[in-house]
């Protein structure tokens, strides 16, 4: 059997004694060290879309590696890759460090320097374990990595972009589309998801921060189980709480969520905290919302250039929604992703307003008319992003005979060849919606959770 290592660690002097060692071990395959933690989770990545079985069984995690923390990191790769073993590899080999390597995931502790027989002895049993793990889960060619679902972030050039419009729609496409969706408001001090689908609960994201070992249980009494299927969990109601959701917290519940749903949504807001910074980096699509004008635009470039600097994400990691586009704008779609050196979705959500406003000011978002623009253009956008089963017009599987999805393919206004859907806008906003609201009056959300009292007549 060969035992593939990668090791990571950022400091180069580590790296290289690692490295060293690895390769004077018999039946080893070391791998090209990673130097950072965002570079090894990429790459693991990589490796398991490409099958399980390329994969590594043993990871070797340096103290020194950034910008996650060492045991941050293990609890990352145990939650992803539940059959990657880790080994920590520390100069404090102390009781108290190995209880929280073991606490965190790792399968072993290794001290520095290193010795030719422990690291020997180390490898091969947690390769052992790796392998058994692998034969108990049934792992074939064929199965995918990971405890699961998809983690999708929507975070806004600035503020009033349509960031949790756009949120609040991609999960109830995937819903629609058959994946068991979570929706996540992680503007912790702003957050509006409740105010958007008629939702007041006891209960936020807020109660779990403070809960290092959290239980289904426990988890199930924080979130709401909306009657659209989506399950809601919420920011706090009081700003001040946003404190108590750190980094670890966030990446802990991210992955619990990541394990239990099939669709993650989370709506991060236009301002950077370390919860959205943690949710960004681990997500696997990060979408920047943005409108056809210069201020937003300069928003954009100025967000992925903070993502780079903290190693987050880089900006063609980044895929950027133009939302309220109209064809005469100045700035169309291929100029933003010029300019921000982010990769710009096909799809545009066009500018719109009537169609939407009625319904954002009874609070009841989730019910947009399914033939409307606006609407069919955001379920087209999570057919391209893959979260709706099958083509994206699968997105269109509760519209009606209202027509087909708005597709956005060129901006004439840039040059290029514009390309209409089966339904395009009309001039005089005759395109939207028949109305510019439901029929009825906001009722209460109903479902499996208690609600503490009535729903807000809206978001404003």
């Amino acid at each position: 059997m060969v035992i593939r290592v990668i090791p990571a660690a950022s400091d180069a002097d580590s790296v290289r004694a690692v490295a060293s060692m690895l390769g004077q071990l018999p039946g080893i395959e070391p791998a090209q060290p990673a130097g950072n933690s965002t570079a090894l989770l990429d790459l693991l990545n990589h490796l398991a879309e490409q099958s399980v079985a390329e994969l590594p069984e043993v990871v070797l995690v340096h103290e020194s590696i950034s910008p996650l923390p060492a045991l941050e990191l293990i609890r990352e790769l145990a939650l992803r890759f539940p059959a990657v073993g880790t080994v920590l590899i520390t100069s404090d080999p102390s009781p108290a460090v190995f209880s929280a390597a073991m606490d965190a995931g790792a399968r072993g502790v290794l001290a520095q320097p290193l010795g030719y027989q422990d690291l020997t002895n180390r490898v091969q049993s947690v390769a052992q374990w790796a392998a058994g793990v692998r034969r108990h889960l049934g792992y074939g060619e064929d199965l995918l990595s990971g405890p699961g679902g998809t983690v999708v972030t929507v975070s806004g050039a600035k503020g009033g972009v349509g960031t949790t419009l756009t949120a609040v729609q991609l999960a109830l496409a995937a819903q629609a589309g058959g994946s068991s969706t979570a929706l996540v408001d992680l503007d912790l001090q702003a957050g509006d998801v409740g105010s958007f689908v008629d939702v007041q609960f006891r209960r936020s994201i807020a109660d779990l921060a403070g809960i290092s070992d959290i239980s289904p249980r426990v988890l199930q009494d924080a979130v709401f189980p909306h009657v659209s299927g989506v399950t809601l969990l919420l920011a706090p109601a009081e700003g001040e709480r946003a404190e108590e959701v750190n980094e670890a917290a966030a990446r802990q519940i991210i992955g619990l969520l990541r394990a239990r749903y099939g669709t993650v949504v989370i709506d991060c807001g236009s301002q950077l905290t370390g919860a959205g910074a943690a949710a960004i980096e681990t997500a696997d699509t990060a979408l920047l919302v943005t409108t056809p004008d210069v201020v937003a635009v300069r928003g954009v470039k100025r967000a992925v250039r903070l993502w780079e600097r903290l190693q987050i994400r880089k900006a063609e990691d980044t895929l950027t929604v133009v939302n309220r586009h109209t064809r005469g704008s100045e700035i169309q779609p291929n100029l933003v992703q010029r300019l921000t050196g982010t990769r710009v979705a096909r799809t545009h959500v066009p500018a719109n307003y009537k169609e939407l406003q009625g319904y954002v000011d009874s609070a009841r978002v989730h019910e947009l008319d399914s033939r409307g623009a606006v609407r069919q253009a955001l379920w087209a956008l999570a057919g391209e992003l893959g979260l709706v089963a099958g083509s994206a017009n699968a997105a269109g599987k509760e519209r009606g005979s209202g027509g087909g999805l708005v597709r956005y393919g060129g901006d004439r206004g840039a040059g290029g060849r514009g390309e209409r859907g089966a339904l395009s806008p009309r001039r005089g906003g005759r395109g939207a919606a028949r109305g510019s609201g439901p029929a009825s009056g906001p009722g209460p959300a109903s479902g499996p959770g208690a609600q503490d009292g009535p729903g807000p007549a809206g978001k404003y």
